[in-house]
């Protein structure tokens, strides 16, 4: 089958075109403009399916075909991933009015954390709040996740189901992921993609005390405090640049005290949250790096580990051809893996499990 993938982030639009699990044409675009969908169109034309990642799918647990009752869902989540979401919605729109009668298949972040155990997923708040399981954590990049967790047990040649690993995703977004035996059993990121350690432009989890004193002393309405999370904090807040890691690094190395300090931060608070997920597990077999900063900043994510020593990883050499590698010394307690991030097979992979479905059929 030959799946067209369309992966909208929070700076980017991503396409490639999958045949047979195998990405056979690959384009990205720095835009977050759904019109580019017309150019993935134009240069893959001949997709039996489409398939769109969307951040948060609510209480869906699995991918499924996009029908008019699926889109209203999804628009009552737009509040809870507002930079991601509405960009998700209107990459379907192009698409269904580009190719009709192309099925496409919403395949979701959060359906990879769908089983987190209770004690992971519940938030301490009043019951009369709670009870309804909605106000919960739902958990993010999990398609990202399902896919290093798939290729660093084939790096480590080990069987999925018998591994226990951290997931760290760095790009954009970052998230912590603890992973035993091919299933999420705790997450950093919680109800919206805001919460967990420092990101590019979002805060990360914040004291909500904080955020209420400000709220009462700016003043500030929830939307303006909305948009100073979500744009106008992390590593581009501390430092008054873009947020772009890249650029991050090159003002703190030009001497740029605000940027050392966000880069500091952005250090400290992942080491913290990848220390905390370890302790959802048994056993930590891997620490597993993925996303944008760790394939173009792998001295950063060298750091990161380095300063991991609490947990016994040992690093070697990071100079490797490959592009998913391990960089961990043999004597190391558990081994720490660079992976490519390759939502695009996920996403194809989801959508040939849907369409394969006599029902769908």
């Amino acid at each position: 089958m030959r799946v067209l993938t369309l992966n909208p982030g929070s700076s980017s639009l991503k396409a490639a075109m999958v045949h047979d699990d195998v990405a056979v044409g690959w384009a990205a675009w720095p835009t977050t403009d759904p019109k580019d969908v017309l150019d993935a169109v134009h240069r893959w034309p001949e997709a039996d399916a489409v398939a769109v990642r969307f951040v948060h799918g609510g209480a869906q647990k699995a991918p499924a075909v996009v029908t008019g009752d699926l889109v209203a869902d999804l628009e009552r989540l737009v509040p809870l991933a507002p930079t991601h979401q509405p960009l998700s919605l209107s990459v379907v729109r192009e698409v269904q009015a580009r190719l009709p009668g192309v099925p496409i298949v919403a395949c979701f972040d959060t359906a990879f954390h769908h089983g987190l155990p209770e004690a992971a997923a519940h938030y301490p708040l009043p019951r009369e709040w709670t009870r309804q399981n909605r106000l919960r954590r739902y958990g993010f990049h999990g398609l990202s996740c399902r896919y290093a967790a798939r290729r660093t047990a084939e790096l480590l040649q080990r069987p999925e189901t018998d591994l226990q690993l951290v997931c760290a995703h760095v790009g954009a977004g970052v998230s912590v992921t603890a992973v035993r035996d091919g299933s999420s059993v705790d997450t950093s990121m919680g109800y919206t993609p805001l919460e967990g350690p420092a990101m590019a432009t979002r805060s990360g989890s914040v004291d909500p005390g904080l955020l209420l004193h400000v709220m009462k002393t700016a003043p500030m309405d929830p939307d303006e405090m909305a948009d100073a999370l979500y744009h106008r904090s992390g590593l581009s807040g501390m430092s008054g640049t873009t947020g772009d890691m890249g650029v991050v690094l090159t003002a703190a190395a030009a001497g740029s005290a605000d940027a050392e300090l966000a880069v500091a931060v952005y250090r400290h608070r992942l080491r913290r949250e990848i220390g905390a997920a370890a302790m959802s597990l048994d056993r930590l077999d891997a620490l597993v790096f993925t996303g944008g900063v760790a394939e173009y900043q792998p001295e950063l994510v060298a750091d990161v580990a380095a300063g991991l020593s609490v947990l016994g990883l040992r690093l070697g050499p990071l100079e490797s051809p490959d592009a998913d590698r391990v960089i961990s010394t043999p004597d190391s307690a558990a081994a720490v893996v660079v992976v490519r991030t390759r939502e695009e097979l996920e996403l194809a992979r989801g959508a040939e499990a849907v369409l394969a479905q006599p029902a769908v059929r």
